[in-house]
């Protein structure tokens, strides 16, 4: 192999390690994330069942601020299911693009290893 293809190759590899290393980044952060919105889910799923446990004519509060202000309990539960609904929503998003990452990194990964073995053969003759 000649110099000039050699070069390329060299390249080509530092191209493709760079590429994974970015999937990885991605993935820590999309790991992060889950890590928040699993937090919160069960934050949400603990009021959503002390919620239950209230009877209908129990007041409840919301903080706005440093002020808390009477809420309906209805609005106050209809709130966190929206709530706990978005969140399971976004850990599916979440879930869906970490296996895809998995994927590509698989890909990325042996076109590295391919282009690394082409050249230690190059190099080794």
């Amino acid at each position: 192999m000649s110099e000039k293809a050699q070069t390329e190759k060299r390249a080509q590899l530092e191209k493709a390690t760079m590429a994974l290393q970015e999937l990885r980044n991605e993935q820590t952060t999309l790991i992060e994330n889950r890590q928040k919105l699993e937090s919160q889910l069960q934050e949400n799923e603990l009021v959503d069942a002390e919620f239950k446990l209230l009877s209908n004519t129990a007041r409840v509060y919301k903080m706005i601020g440093p002020v808390l202000v009477p809420q309906d309990k209805l609005e106050a539960t209809a709130n966190v299911e929206k709530r706990l609904e978005y969140i399971r929503d976004e850990v599916k998003r979440i879930e869906v693009r970490l296996e895809q990452l998995a994927e590509e990194q698989q890909a990325k990964s042996t076109d590295a290893y391919k282009l690394q073995m082409e050249l230690q053969g190059v190099s080794q003759a």
